[in-house]
C-alpha cells in the first residue's frame, strides 16, 4: 500500500505518455476555483524534488488555509482538488466541479467548516429540491432530482468525513440527514414487434448496422463507438472490446473500458458478421462506425443517442434510453435460454450476481416456468389435448413465434430549408433546434424545448427570427472589418464550457 501523502505535499502521478506529474494548489480564487500548478520529471524522485522547489518558490499553501474555521468552501474545493480528483475519471471530474461550484458552495460555501451542522445541511438539500436548478429550467422544471440531491450529500459527506479524519471536526454532520428515496431508474424494453419496426426504421435512415450490432451485443454506447475493424476477426467471429469514447467538454476522449471485466471478447453470430462485412465494403475508416463530419473520428454518443429517439418516433416505438437496448438485449438473451454466467462476462459485469439484480424479474419468471415443467415431469402429467369444447384452453407445446411486421418505413415530410427541426426527445419533451451557417462558415446551432409540438413550432419560429437577426448583424459588422470574433456571440456565452458542464449536470 502507497504511503499517503500529507495534507498541502500536492498529488504525484504518472501520467500515460510514462511522465511523472507533480500538481500542489496554491490558491483560490474569487469564485473558490482552486488555483494549481504543476511540475513534469521522468521519475517519480525527480518529480518529487521538483514539486517540493515548486511549493517553496511559491510559499506553499497557506498553513492557515486548511483550519477548523475555514469556510465549507475552500475546505470542499481543497479536498476534492488532493484527495478526490485524482482517483476519478474525466468525466466524473466534471460532474463533480459542476456540482461544487453550481450548487454547493453557492448555498453553503461561506459557512465555517465547524459550524457547519446537520440542520444546515438538512435546508439545503430542501432548497436543491424546491428550486435548484441554474439552467435549463423550461426543459427540466426549478427543482433539482432527488438523484441530483442525493449526489450533492455524497460530495458532501465525503468532504466532511477527510475533515473528521485530519482532526478539523469532532462529527460529520451529514451522517443522519434524511434524503430522497433512491429510485431505480424504470428500466424499458423494446417488444419483438417494436424492434422490428425499429431496425426496419433505422436501416432507412442509415443506422441499421450501429442499432444491430448493439442488440446483438449489448454493448455500452461508449464502447460501441469506440470500436475498430481491427477489433473484429471476420474469420472467428470474435469481438475485442478493450477501449470506450466519450465526451470531456466538446472533446472525444478515448480510455479502457468501465471495469477490469468490461474488457471483453464477444463472439457475434454469423448473420451479424455478414452484415458487417458487407457494411465494411462502404466505409472507408479505421472505426467501424466514423463521423460523417469530423475526419478519423467515431460517431459522438450524443449523437447517436439523439438519433436513437429520432428513428423511435419515426418507428412508432416507445421511447427508450440508449441503455435500454442494452436491456433489450439481455432480456432476449434470457429468455432465450443464455445462462446467467455468460450473459454476465458478454455485458461485461463485475459478477453474474450483478446481473441476477438488474434482470431478478425475468430470472424469476424463468425459475416460475421451470419450476412448472418439473412439477409436470415428477407428476407425470398427461400432454393435454387439443380442447374441442367451447370453454377448454390448451397450452401451446411452443412458444408463439413473433408475426412479421408489414411496417413500412417513415419518410416524414420534408421541412423547408431555413425552418430548423423539431424532435420529440420523450413521452413529453419536444426539442427544435436550427443550425445556421455563420459568418465563420460554421453551423452553430442552438435549441428550445417545449411540452407540445405546436408549442415547440412557435418557439422555434421565434428562435430562427433571433438568429438570422443576429447573423445579419455579424455580417454587417463583418464586412466592416469589426467583428472581434467570427462565431456567434450571444450563442458563445449561452453554450461555452460552463454551460455544457451545466447542462450535463442538471440532466
Amino acid at each position: 500500500m502507497a504511503r499517503k501523502r500529507k495534507a498541502g505535499d500536492g498529488t504525484v502521478r504518472q501520467r500515460k505518455d510514462g511522465r511523472w506529474e507533480g500538481r500542489i494548489v496554491i490558491g483560490y480564487d474569487d469564485n473558490g476555483y482552486p488555483k494549481t500548478k504543476n511540475v513534469l520529471a521522468k521519475t517519480k524522485k525527480e518529480c518529487v524534488e521538483k514539486l517540493q522547489k515548486l511549493k517553496e518558490e511559491c510559499g506553499g499553501l497557506k498553513p492557515e488555509k486548511v483550519r477548523s474555521e475555514m469556510p465549507f468552501g475552500d475546505w470542499l474545493t481543497y479536498w476534492y482538488e488532493n484527495h478526490s480528483k485524482a482517483k476519478i475519471r474525466p468525466t466524473t471530474q466534471e460532474t463533480y466541479e459542476s456540482r461544487i461550484r453550481l450548487h454547493i458552495i453557492p448555498e453553503i460555501g461561506d459557512i465555517p467548516l465547524n459550524k457547519l451542522t446537520q440542520n444546515d445541511l438538512q435546508q439545503f438539500y430542501g432548497r436543491l429540491k424546491k428550486s435548484g436548478r441554474k439552467r435549463f429550467t423550461d426543459k427540466y422544471g426549478e427543482g433539482l432530482s432527488d438523484r441530483m440531491v442525493r449526489m450533492c450529500h455524497a460530495t458532501c459527506r465525503s468532504a466532511l468525513e477527510k475533515a473528521v479524519q485530519d482532526g478539523l471536526i469532532r462529527v460529520n454532520p451529514a451522517i443522519g440527514c434524511k434524503l430522497p428515496p433512491k429510485k431505480a431508474r424504470e428500466m424499458q424494453v423494446l417488444t419483438r414487434e417494436e424492434l422490428q419496426r425499429f431496425l426496419i426504421q433505422a436501416k432507412f435512415e442509415g443506422y441499421y448496422e450501429v442499432f444491430l450490432l448493439d442488440l446483438a451485443t449489448g454493448l455500452r454506447r461508449g464502447e460501441l463507438m469506440a470500436l475498430q475493424w481491427d477489433d473484429l476477426n471476420f474469420k472467428t467471429g470474435v469481438l475485442n472490446v478493450n477501449k470506450q469514447v466519450y465526451d470531456v467538454r466538446g472533446q472525444l476522449q478515448i480510455s479502457t473500458p468501465k471495469t477490469k471485466n468490461s474488457v471483453r471478447k464477444i463472439v457475434l453470430p454469423p448473420a451479424v458478421v455478414a452484415v458487417l462485412r458487407e457494411y465494411k465494403k462502404t466505409v472507408d475508416s479505421r472505426w467501424m462506425f466514423p463521423s460523417p463530419v469530423k475526419e478519423d473520428c467515431p460517431i459522438t454518443p450524443g449523437v447517436v443517442r439523439r438519433r436513437l429517439q429520432l428513428i423511435l418516433e419515426h418507428a412508432g416505438c416507445k421511447h427508450v434510453r440508449f441503455h435500454d437496448l442494452r436491456h433489450t438485449f439481455a432480456t432476449l438473451a434470457l429468455e432465450n435460454g443464455m445462462d446467467v454466467k455468460t450473459l454476465s462476462a458478454m455485458l461485461g459485469h463485475v459478477s453474474a450476481a450483478t446481473t441476477l439484480d438488474i434482470y431478478t424479474h425475468i430470472t424469476d419468471d424463468m425459475q416460475r416456468a421451470a419450476a412448472e415443467n418439473i412439477d409436470r415431469g415428477i407428476g407425470k402429467a398427461a400432454p393435454q389435448e387439443d380442447a374441442s369444447e367451447p370453454g377448454q384452453e390448451t397450452a401451446p407445446a411452443t412458444a408463439e413465434k413473433p408475426r412479421m411486421t408489414d411496417f413500412k418505413p417513415y419518410v416524414g415530410r420534408k421541412r423547408r430549408s431555413g425552418t430548423g427541426c423539431v424532435s420529440e426527445i420523450s413521452d413529453h419533451l419536444f426539442e427544435g433546434r436550427y443550425s445556421p451557417k455563420w459568418p465563420d462558415g460554421k453551423k452553430h446551432a442552438r435549441n428550445v424545448y417545449a411540452h407540445t409540438r405546436e408549442e415547440c413550432e412557435e418557439k422555434l419560429k421565434v428562435l430562427i427570427v433571433e438568429m438570422k437577426a443576429e447573423i445579419a448583424e455579424a455580417q454587417r459588422l463583418n464586412a466592416e472589418g469589426t467583428l472581434p470574433r467570427q462565431g456567434p456571440e450571444k450563442g458563445k456565452k449561452k453554450g461555452g464550457k460552463k454551460a455544457k458542464k451545466s447542462k450535463k449536470e442538471n440532466k
